[in-house]
């Protein structure tokens, strides 16, 4: 049926405003551009021209098979360290170049968003917290957590020794295979209640009340729906079931999180001159705010990072370590100078070999091994575009940039030709500046960065000291496991002798 006279022409008009608009809004960017001396990076080709469905295929492939790092790090060794991908009618930017990463995180970090997907994916559980919040609401919860890190906070080490005693205690006497990765989380996730609450889920002692075990399992089933979200986007309603999981672990999550808020707000407010509030993340909050929804939104952010990151990475360097009797022999020799003794602060700084071991796990196997920001402005990369890849690359906004630290990681022109094997010496002289980017960097980056780096560093000293030797229990290369951070996807399957 032919369109009224009237329709006919409103629906005219209306195209012809959006091919205006498109019009303007091509010729306003080859203006930018060509203001700023920009050339365009290299594009990648897809069989799908239109649509990008080939690239869409290979990623969820990938991404099932748990191989999407290599995937990705393949992509970049054949289109260079900056590129361009068309897929599902956007153009994203890909990167890996230390210059590009100090501009995105630093220098030009205002021109950045972490992204509406993030923060709608993030909230249901984290709320408006720093993980979760761009601009001033990030500014915010910034300044509220800055104190709460300073080293006399993160300098105790009695609260990681009663924890790695706990797990110490979980590990088989006879030599019989254990999982470490699950005892690292749950270690991790004791330490960090510890240290936000005043109060552990001591999920690594058999008398563990039953609500702090379920929280426990509530918060890490909440984390793999956030990931779900994130990835699904609006195809996550087309999964109900999942929605309602989530939902749940969400409310369960936050509800006992909550108990421990009104605890402290009510003990703050019948608080006289002389009395002491626990001493403890939380207690720290509740002097700087009496909001019971902001300091709940970020006790989650904070426990997100405390447990993830330093479990993932503990995990994976003692998958490492189970494999490599050479390294194990060195820190061994280290930690002997303690002749048994628990370190103190200063002495686990002096542990060079054992810190040069953390630092080249996280090279290799960084927590957060990809990332993306979107643009709220037009912008420019200082390098990437042109034939020779050293031209500046317009950033329009709205655009996506994802970057890798993986591959930035793994570059042979900045690691050498041995960048990916695991060689802990090399860190006796190396100083990579932005090539190195295992917390991030600039304003967003880890304001944990040093509590992981204590506890992982602390950790290991005390795990070689207990133990004589390690030997892995499993043939299968290590193989990921992407959630918020970067795990082994088949555990940490090892046995330990004393």
């Amino acid at each position: 049926m032919a369109l009224p006279p009237v329709s006919s022409l409103a629906f005219g008009l209306l195209a012809l405003l959006l091919v205006v608009k498109k019009l303007a809004l091509f010729i306003h960017n080859r203006k930018f551009a060509s203001q700023h001396g920009c050339q365009p990076a290299s594009s990648e080709r897809n069989k799908d021209p239109i649509l990008g469905f080939d690239r869409v295929r290979a990623m969820l492939k990938a991404s099932k098979e748990h191989r999407f790092l290599d995937y990705s790090h393949n992509r970049f060794m054949q289109n260079g360290f900056t590129y361009e991908a068309f897929m599902l009618t956007r153009r994203v930017i890909h990167t890996a170049d230390p210059k590009n990463l100090q501009v995105i995180l630093a220098t030009n970090a205002k021109d950045y968003s972490i992204g509406k997907r993030r923060m709608n994916s993030f909230r249901p559980l984290l709320g408006h917290g720093i993980f979760a919040a761009d601009g001033k609401q990030w500014e915010k919860s910034r300044a509220l957590l800055r104190p709460s890190f300073t080293r006399d906070n993160i300098a105790d080490l009695d609260i990681f020794e009663r924890h790695v005693a706990n797990l110490v205690n979980c590990v088989p006497a006879d030599g019989a295979t254990v999982d470490l990765q699950d005892l690292f989380f749950r270690m991790t996730i004791d330490s960090a209640t510890q240290f936000l609450f005043g109060h552990s889920v001591a999920t690594l002692r058999s008398d563990s009340p039953a609500e702090a075990y379920q929280f426990s399992k509530n918060y890490h089933e909440a984390q793999d729906g956030m990931i779900r979200n994130a990835r699904l986007g609006l195809l996550i309603h087309l999964h109900p079931a999942y929605k309602r999981s989530f939902n749940r672990a969400v409310a369960g999550s936050r509800g006992y999180v909550q108990q421990f808020v009104k605890q402290a707000l009510r003990s703050r407010a019948s608080q006289t001159k002389d009395d002491k509030l626990p001493d403890c993340f939380l207690s720290q909050l509740a002097e700087l705010t009496t909001d019971e929804t902001e300091i709940t939104d970020q006790l989650l952010n904070v426990l997100l990072a405390g447990r993830d990151t330093t479990a993932g990475l503990l995990s994976i360097q003692f998958h490492i370590l189970a494999r490599r009797p050479d390294v194990w022999a060195k820190l061994k020799a280290e930690v002997a100078t303690l002749e048994g003794r628990r370190p103190t602060f200063n002495e686990l700084r002096d542990l060079k070999y054992v810190s040069a071991t953390v630092n080249e796990t996280l090279r290799l196997y960084p927590i957060i091994p990809r990332n993306v920001r979107t643009a709220i402005k037009d912008t420019v990369l200082p390098t990437g575009g042109g034939p020779d890849g050293t031209s500046p690359v317009f950033v329009a906004k709205g655009q996506n940039i994802g970057f890798d630290v993986f591959t930035l990681h793994r570059r042979h022109d900045i690691y050498g030709p041995d960048a990916e094997e695991f060689k802990p010496d090399r860190w006796e002289n190396l100083r990579p500046g932005w090539a190195y980017l295992p917390f991030g960097g600039g304003p967003r980056k880890c304001i944990g960065q040093q509590f992981a780096l204590i506890q992982a560093a602390y950790t290991t000293t005390r795990l070689v000291q207990q133990f004589e030797r390690i030997e892995s229990r499993d043939s299968r290369p290590l193989q990921e496991l992407l959630t918020v951070t970067c795990a082994s996807r088949y555990g940490t399957q090892a046995a330990l002798f004393r």
